[in-house]
């Protein structure tokens, strides 16, 4: 909150070199880093966020506790955070629930990008309306040319400065994704457009047609589209550079408005194509990860149905196999010692051999497909009984808890192991060398799986399609559950399933 008070306090500051008496800031910096934190954490930092604004309003003096008008001017000073709070926390909640590639990450933050000013401005139209002296304006035509200014500087601040600030902040935490080294060709294409409607506008200008900023307006959406986010971006601050030297120099307010305006349409409009095209990409990665998940799942029914005869064939003669061994066991304990001991040994490999058949004929057959009441504790036995020999190999300890006997949940048990084994193995092959625990536990009448995954940071990660993750998830949810997976500074991840306990469902 320090460090945003500081950084507010200096935006704010800049501001002033785009501003008008009577007219809020037609570039507003400060607005990008409000939407940056609101989005980054959440809106649950609000208050914080709120009273951090109202100690730097206080220094400024836009809030002057002598005043008899400081309660209105504090409003005032609420107004803008609580706007921007309201429309991150409404497009979180939107997007979480529809399921179109308006949904899709990055444009949920391009619409709030562009919702959370607009929003602002509105909620400022009673109060400058009523109150026209607040912001030393009179008349309809003063009031809507200063609240256009509000919303053009919000933007422009808004759509400047928020995604290289989330970008930052996600390199420092190390989230980051390594951004794809951009083709030779598209680099071009995108200069030689930009650069072509630079050029049109000028020309243009030269032959005394003005300054239309349609060319620049078309060639960054084409850009945006063609490039995705990133690339529109560039353009955009390219753009930017070009225009806000000239604007912060002295010259007539409606010149200034008019110019800020079309920067903000190049803005809104170069943006929102390229998060939309960044969402396309990322929704036809998904379909792709889906389809590979429908032909894995096509291949591991051929699998079942193969492995089901194969055991049907094998489970017979073993169980019989691990009878006699254990009668050879009994009649010759008195035996000489070797031989006591090596059947000793037939009879211990044969009982798990015919354990491990068992269990893999339940995991194949149709014989469990119905959920029902599934103590916990024997789901970890399984889980650990697949799990632990991958472990070994890998050279990776397992540990896992001891679980109350008293947990039970409704489940179908091979699909619920199945879910719990993928998390597993994705944190036993995402680190070599590593710790994973396995532990569970009950929190207001629910079971809290937790899969963590202590590993070394001197090991990369392994590629993975992150296909288990989604059988799981899709497991876990189809059980009326939930899976969360978190990282935090240190390296460990934590990947938590919760599941309501059988007679708390009622």
């Amino acid at each position: 909150m320090l460090g945003y008070a500081v950084a507010f306090w200096v935006a704010h500051h800049i501001a002033s070199e785009w501003g008008g008496r009577g007219f809020y800031s037609l570039l507003y910096p400060a607005a990008g880093f409000r939407m940056a934190l609101l989005w980054r954490r959440g809106p649950r930092l609000l208050p914080g966020l709120v009273i951090a604004e109202i100690l730097v309003q206080c220094t400024t003096g836009v809030i002057d506790l002598r005043s008899p008008e400081w309660a209105i001017h504090l409003t005032g000073v609420i107004r803008p955070p609580l706007a921007y709070g309201l429309v991150v926390l409404l497009v979180r909640h939107v997007a979480g629930r529809a399921h179109t590639s308006m949904s899709v990450a990055p444009m949920p933050l391009g619409l709030a990008s562009v919702g959370a000013p607009i929003a602002a401005a509105l909620a400022a139209l009673p109060w400058s309306l009523l109150r026209p002296d607040l912001t030393g304006v009179s008349g309809l035509r003063d009031v809507v040319t200063s609240l256009t200014g509000f919303v053009v500087g919000d933007l422009l601040g808004v759509l400047l400065l928020t995604p290289p600030l989330l970008w930052l902040a996600e390199f420092l935490s190390g989230t980051a994704s390594r951004p794809e080294k951009p083709r030779t060709s598209a680099v071009i294409e995108a200069v030689g457009v930009l650069a072509t409607s630079i050029g049109t506008e000028i020309l243009l200008a030269k032959i005394g047609l003005g300054t239309p900023h349609t060319p620049v307006l078309l060639a960054v959406a084409w850009i945006g589209l063609r490039s995705g986010r990133t690339a529109s971006w560039l353009a955009i601050a390219v753009v930017a550079a070009i225009v806000l030297p000239r604007t912060a120099m002295p010259m007539r307010m409606d010149e200034r408005l008019a110019l800020h305006m079309s920067l903000a349409s190049i803005m809104v409009v170069g943006y929102l194509a390229g998060s939309f095209a960044d969402a396309q990409a990322r929704a036809r990665g998904d379909l792709e990860r889906r389809d590979r998940l429908l032909f894995q799942a096509e291949r591991l029914k051929t699998l079942r149905a193969m492995s089901v005869a194969v055991i049907h064939e094998i489970s017979q003669p073993l169980s019989t196999l691990a009878i006699e061994a254990k009668h050879l066991h009994e009649i010759t304990v008195s035996a000489d010692p070797e031989i006591a001991t090596t059947a000793a040994l037939i009879d211990r490999k044969a009982a798990a051999l015919s354990t491990l058949v068992r269990r893999l004929r339940r995991f194949g057959g149709r014989a469990v497909d119905e959920p029902t009441p599934l103590p916990l504790a024997a789901l970890i036995d399984t889980v650990a009984a697949l799990a632990h020999p991958e472990a070994k190999s890998r050279g990776v300890t397992l540990t896992i808890e001891t679980v109350d006997p008293d947990l039970v949940v409704l489940a179908q048990e091979v699909e619920l192991a199945q879910a719990i084994v993928n998390l597993v193995r994705n944190a036993v092959q995402a680190r070599g060398n590593g710790q994973v625990s396995l532990g569970v536990t009950s929190e207001d009448g629910k079971a809290r799986i937790v899969v963590t995954n202590r590993s070394r940071p001197d090991r990369s990660p392994q590629p993975g399609m992150g296909i288990g993750v989604l059988v799981a998830r899709a497991i876990v949810e189809a059980h009326g559950g939930s899976l969360t997976r978190t990282s935090d500074d240190t390296g460990e991840t934590r990947a938590t399933i919760l599941l309501p306990l059988l007679g708390e469902t009622e």
